[in-house]
């Protein structure tokens, strides 16, 4: 027997008229494909936000279901680009019968990458916060990839004070004007050779970018190039070989999180694809219960950016 059913959201009025910016929901989980260089596609799962605009004010409500139905249909069998969201985002308009004019996605997941040890050969693998909110209202498109980078920084005011240190020790060791060769690398390895360690912590750039462009950037080349960047990207397998590399990868590449800001503003302005920027570096010092950070924007980033 057939059943016509009550669909309120099109058969009734709201008492105070209003349109509203989005309407939507969130945390829908939905299987996506991202693009590897040369690789067959990570399978991941992301926590999904969906919205439309509710532009027409005298309406109930959206269709809420269908916008569930195309996330599936569309982000849940596509290899993630900028052709696939922005026909998602159409869909979702054009699913709600002339109550939207605009759609807005976010995706939140997490891309694990294999990662070499600098000098060994083993292997292991490093998970990176990904986060894409891209847009479609009136016909203009605006997508923006969030990303989380980890990285070491040695402070360079505790590594002079070590060193000082040392210097001191040497001197107070050592009366005579010529010390040996032999003499003096015994001490230094030795336990009392050991005077001062500078401190150094993990630290993480926080990166917003808008994007312009047809295409969303290679997530892995970008996260290698934003750690090469910085310079000393943590690590997964280590022998020992590894982390003495690690310990003077540091050495060379002693920072303030000014410098790790500098470092990554520097490449930022350089590319071409990238129509603005938001980001914080953070130091979890070693030395301190807080943190130090460093923010930087370009002069028209927008506010919720902050």
């Amino acid at each position: 027997m057939s059943m016509t059913l009550p669909d309120i959201t099109s058969s009734e009025n709201v008492a105070s008229a209003a349109p509203l910016k989005w309407v939507g929901m969130e945390g829908i989980t939905v299987p996506i494909q991202v693009p590897l260089s040369g690789e067959v596609p990570a399978y991941v799962n992301a926590k999904t936000d969906v919205y439309v605009s509710l532009d027409k004010q005298d309406a109930k409500g959206i269709h809420m279901s269908r916008l569930f139905l195309k996330l599936n249909d569309i982000l849940g069998t596509e290899l993630l680009s900028t052709t696939t969201l922005t026909a998602l985002l159409n869909e979702l308009i054009s699913s709600q019968q002339g109550l939207s004019q605009g759609a807005k996605v976010n995706l939140d997941f997490a891309l694990t990458l294999r990662k070499k040890a600098l000098l060994s050969n083993e292997f292991g693998y490093q998970s990176y916060p990904i986060g894409i909110s891209t847009q479609l209202v009136k016909g203009v498109a605006r997508t923006v990839l969030s990303l989380t980078i980890a990285y070491s920084s040695t402070c360079p005011c505790s590594s002079a004070l070590a060193q000082q240190a040392l210097s001191d020790a040497i001197s107070q060791r050592f009366s005579d004007e010529m010390i040996s060769k032999s003499e003096i690398t015994q001490w230094i390895t030795s336990e009392s050779g050991a005077v001062a360690t500078p401190h150094s912590q993990r630290s993480y750039a926080y990166v917003k970018l808008t994007l312009g462009g047809d295409a969303l950037p290679n997530l892995p080349e970008l996260i290698t190039q934003l750690e090469a960047t910085i310079g000393t990207p943590v690590q997964t397998a280590v022998k020992r070989q590894d982390e003495q590399a690690f310990a003077k990868l540091n050495a060379e590449n002693l920072m303030f999180c000014e410098d790790a800001a500098r470092r990554l503003k520097r490449a930022l302005e350089r590319k071409e694809n990238v129509l603005d920027y938001w980001f914080k570096v953070e130091h979890q010092e070693s030395l301190h219960a807080h943190n130090a950070v460093a923010i930087d924007f370009k002069d028209n980033a927008d506010e919720h950016f902050i």
